[in-house]
């Protein structure tokens, strides 16, 4: 419904401003928003739905009021590039997929938006002749005016156009040559009130219910919202708090819970617009939002007029602008690892809720990068060298016996790697009278599974009269040692604490491993 985006551009842009970091950011309504408020609320009864929107929209700006206070900025990092191109891609691509019924008239059975494009090209024969031509004239002229120096007033000029166009041929003279009369407009869809928004009250009924749906849209109005405090400073040239944005998104929201406003967030395309327009304060966005509500208040009658095709050729084009393609070439090239995670939340954007598509992306994009920290493990071998640094090699496959061996370790010790390392230590089965130094300098700590991996080897080591030592070890990691009766089975003389002198670690484990060597060769 129209109406409602109308209410939330005029109650969530000033408030949204007044309460930001970021002087510029239009917290406004988005397409991912919007697209992912109708997915949540398509299974809720139509009677239920105003109230079902208040209360998600309730929520949604409960979640990002308290992600704000607790100065959850930084969970933006959690949600990688690969996640988002592919998700607001998906999007893009869904916006214009599913403008194509009011561009050309044709109503399809199909609930997703892939099956109606689908369903559409195979009965081209069915589209309206008039709802077609209208709507193709207008994404005409909306791609023509881009290239002009009318740009900034394309979208405008070219809605203003496909109306009064509309209305000359829905004339009784060319009503005789084609349907005009049938062609939708906005005022068939929603009548669009002569007054101020009335007050909402949400179903506390269904708050439970809309739980996820309402974390779900919150996140992803969040992760659009840091975008834009990324990528537009402030006009003493600093970066907004991202937290801080997150607190002005929430209140935003919660204001326009009560007018039946969508989600708003941080749109891009929003304060692209408004920073193009010459916006220099907060004031910009706040007298944006008195404009909307004066134009509804006088001009109501006329925006009723406005033909849904034309509507759906400025979101086609809209949706095309949306396109994150460089953004995607990039990523291809990035590696496979991205690659896989970008093209699989694009088809889930496609083919699932999208309050589930963003989830879903970054689940797999984590376990993606777990398996791939898991595969980067690497054991070298140090080899020492009196008048200078080390040589590195490869690791022996086995360690020799009655030598010293220093192995140090490359890559992430968590429990996959842990067990990915365990099967590349070099095997002791036929080593005896051996000192292997495991150089863990660096590490500040480390999970069960590599403690296990360090008992196993030390025991074994010692199995074969040989011996485990530890050098460059922190603090924190010589605690869990000690915790975890590792220590008392290495032995705490084995154990070589990281010093701030680079390599004082390391060199007094080598003498006492050397020293350890020529004692019991001597026995």
């Amino acid at each position: 419904n129209p109406v409602l985006g109308i209410y939330t551009l005029m109650v969530a842009v000033p408030v949204g401003a007044i309460f930001t970091s970021s002087v510029f950011m239009n917290v406004s309504t988005t397409s991912a928003l919007s697209v992912a408020t109708g997915a949540s609320l398509a299974y809720i009864p139509e009677v239920q739905r105003t109230a079902a929107l208040a209360a998600l929209v309730l929520m949604v700006g409960v979640f990002q009021l308290l992600a704000g206070l607790f100065k959850l900025g930084f969970i933006v990092r959690f949600v990688s590039n690969a996640v988002m191109t592919g998700f607001l891609n998906g999007i893009a691509v869904l916006i214009i997929l599913g403008q194509l019924g009011d561009l050309t008239g044709y109503r399809s059975r199909f609930a997703n938006n892939v099956a109606r494009a689908l369903d559409l090209a195979l009965r081209l024969d069915q589209v309206h002749i008039p709802t077609t031509i209208i709507g193709l004239l207008t994404l005409g002229l909306i791609v023509i005016l881009l290239r002009t120096r009318w740009r900034r007033f394309a979208f405008i000029l070219a809605i203003t156009v496909a109306t009064v166009l509309l209305v000359v041929l829905s004339l009784p003279f060319f009503g005789t040559l084609l349907d005009w009369q049938a062609v939708r407009t906005v005022g068939d869809i929603a009548a669009i009130p002569r007054n101020l928004p009335a007050l909402a009250m949400p179903s506390p009924q269904l708050l439970l219910a809309l739980v996820l749906p309402a974390l779900s849209i919150a996140i992803i109005g969040l992760i659009q919202g840091a975008g834009v405090s990324q990528g537009y400073p402030n006009p003493d040239g600093k970066y907004p708090n991202v937290s801080r944005d997150f607190l002005g998104q929430g209140v935003a929201n919660l204001a326009a819970s009560v007018v039946s406003g969508v989600p708003a967030g941080g749109s891009i395309s929003g304060t692209a617009l408004l920073l193009s327009a010459g916006a220099r304060s907060r004031w910009a966005n706040i007298l944006a939002g008195l404009f909307v509500a004066a134009i509804v208040i006088v001009a109501a009658p006329l925006a009723e007029r406005v033909p849904m095709p034309a509507l759906a050729a400025l979101l086609i084009v809209a949706g095309y602008q949306g396109l994150r393609i460089e953004a995607a070439q990039t990523i291809w090239r990035t590696g496979r690892v991205s690659t896989a995670v970008m093209v699989l939340t694009f088809l889930a954007t496609l083919f699932i809720p999208l309050q589930y598509a963003v989830l879903l992306g970054v689940a797999f994009s984590i376990v993606l990068y777990v398996a791939q920290q898991a595969n980067q493990v690497v054991i070298t071998e140090w080899v020492l060298n009196p008048n200078g640094f080390p040589k590195e090699q490869p690791a022996p496959t086995t360690v020799p016996s009655r030598r010293l061996t220093v192995l140090q370790v490359y890559g992430s010790l968590f429990f996959a790697a842990a067990k990915n390392l365990e099967g590349m230590l070099p095997s002791v089965e036929n080593t005896t009278g051996a000192a292997v130094i495991l150089s863990l300098r660096g590490r500040t700590e480390i999970g069960s599974t590599f403690v296990g991996v360090l008992r196993r080897y030390a025991e074994t080591l010692r199995a074969h009269d040989s011996k485990l030592i530890l050098a460059g070890v922190d603090a924190a990691v010589l605690d869990q040692l000690g915790r975890t009766g590792l220590l008392s089975i290495i032995g705490a003389e084995n154990i070589y604490p990281a010093t701030p002198q680079l390599g004082e670690a390391l060199n007094a484990a080598v003498a006492a491993a050397n020293a350890w060597l020529d004692q019991t060769s001597g026995g």
